[in-house]
């Protein structure tokens, strides 16, 4: 009996070898490896993020199932001698640590196997870092100035590639043109046989003379219209037909990001390099899963600021805090560049919602009135446990606006949950 044996190879794909059975092999392993990279982010510096990571899964969740040779049949076995034991004798379990590889007690025997360690590249790393995540209600909007194409199905044309010929659309031309030439001629055959066949049982169809010559006649014209028909070619060159596609335009998901940081005086280093693990997440996010979005980058104290993206990363500038001046400049810019019937506008703030306490009303006003009506999705963190002014007034705003969402961030293992939280597909567990 012949045994089916499966062997993977798990080395890494030098050279572009064994990339299929790594493919299956992550893809097996999908939710161990996915617990491996949430584990490793939270540990992670902001500049060591886009980095490959060396995962560790149990050895029991990578075994192999293996196929052996059952005992069948009489046999007959020799065993070889001991000198410890004879039959009936009791052997004692082995002592604590014996088993092998995990033991929590010394041992001077045993063995056993580590753990399985294999190593993901950058890229895998980010593909499971990011995995199910998109920004939510995003809608296709307008031609782009440098258009999409798309090919679509055009009917069928008379001349094309040979790979594109549609062979039953071509015999049923050819068909059709058969039966619309050799009609007529048919039905005058069927004609004339019929007539043939009436003067060859006519009595005197062998003495008449002019009926002898009306038989032939016919005969000849018969001979003749067979000829014709045979001359019909079976399939013509008019007859073939080839798949025809059209490139047309389609419209273009323009997106655009607002991120908003506060970097005044109560943020103090810990709370900054929260939210700004949390932007360097979106920020790796949106480059890397769209080609066409634009991101703005505001930070605030008193005043707001639009900011390239190594300021926003790391410029140390502080002050107060006003918040609402970073609504407000977000306003400002969308009514100037982005249109909201052209983009799809998206917005992300982080603070630690300790704000001017005049000033976290007029916060609200200016998300409720003039914002959230115009962004697809509005998203803020809080880098505090504390319930500050400002998480109580946009509290307010969460049950009648479903495109705003806001979480709270206290430690920096928190903002990889959070984040898929906020920004998972829609129907995909968190």
């Amino acid at each position: 009996m012949s045994v089916l044996q499966q062997i993977i190879d798990r080395r890494l794909s030098g050279k572009n070898k064994s990339i299929g059975n790594r493919e299956r092999f992550l893809r097996r392993y999908r939710e161990q490896i996915g617990e491996a990279v949430k584990r490793a982010v939270s540990g992670r510096g902001i500049r060591d993020l886009e980095q490959g990571e060396d995962v560790t899964l149990p050895r029991h969740d990578v075994s192999e199932p293996v196929f052996g040779h059952g005992e069948g049949g009489n046999r007959e076995y020799v065993h070889p001698g001991n000198r410890e034991y004879v039959k009936g004798d009791r052997i004692e379990r082995p002592q604590s640590g014996g088993g092998g590889g995990g033991g929590s007690q010394a041992s001077d025997s045993g063995e056993g196997e580590d753990d399985f360690v294999f190593r993901l590249t950058k890229e895998e790393f980010m593909r499971v870092f990011f995995e199910d995540l998109a920004l939510p209600h995003l809608i296709r909007t307008q031609l782009a100035e440098v258009p999409e194409w798309k090919s679509h199905r055009a009917g069928f044309v008379t001349d094309g590639m040979p790979s594109n010929l549609h062979v039953v659309r071509s015999m049923r031309g050819a068909l059709s043109r058969r039966i619309a030439l050799g009609g007529e001629p048919r039905r005058e055959l069927r004609e004339l046989e019929e007539h043939l066949l009436k003067l060859r049982r006519n009595p005197r169809a062998e003495e008449d003379a002019l009926i002898i010559r009306e038989i032939k006649e016919t005969e000849l014209k018969i001979a003749e219209l067979k000829k014709n028909a045979k001359r019909i070619p079976f399939l013509d060159p008019i007859d073939l037909r080839y798949r025809n596609r059209v490139r047309v335009p389609v419209p273009s998901a323009k997106a655009v990001m607002f991120c908003l940081m506060d970097v005044s005086g109560s943020m103090d280093e810990a709370r900054k390099d929260m939210s700004k693990r949390f932007f360097m997440l979106l920020y790796l996010f949106l480059t890397r899963h769209y080609d066409k979005i634009e991101l703005v980058f505001i930070r605030h104290h008193t005043q707001a600021t639009e900011v390239t993206e190594d300021e926003f990363f790391h410029t140390t500038e502080t002050g107060g805090t006003v918040v609402s001046s970073a609504l407000k400049l977000m306003h400002d810019i969308v009514r100037a560049r982005y249109p909201s019937n052209e983009w799809n506008i998206y917005g992300a703030q982080a603070s630690d919602g300790d704000n001017w306490h005049q000033d976290s009303g007029q916060c609200r006003k200016i998300l409720d009135e003039q914002l959230l009506p115009l962004v697809r999705y509005y998203a803020y963190v809080q880098v505090a446990d504390a319930e500050q002014n400002l998480w109580e007034e946009y509290a307010q705003l969460a049950e009648g606006h479903p495109n705003f969402a806001m979480r709270k961030v206290s430690d920096a293992a928190d903002i990889y949950p959070v984040f898929r939280d906020l920004f998972k597909k829609e129907g995909a567990p968190a």
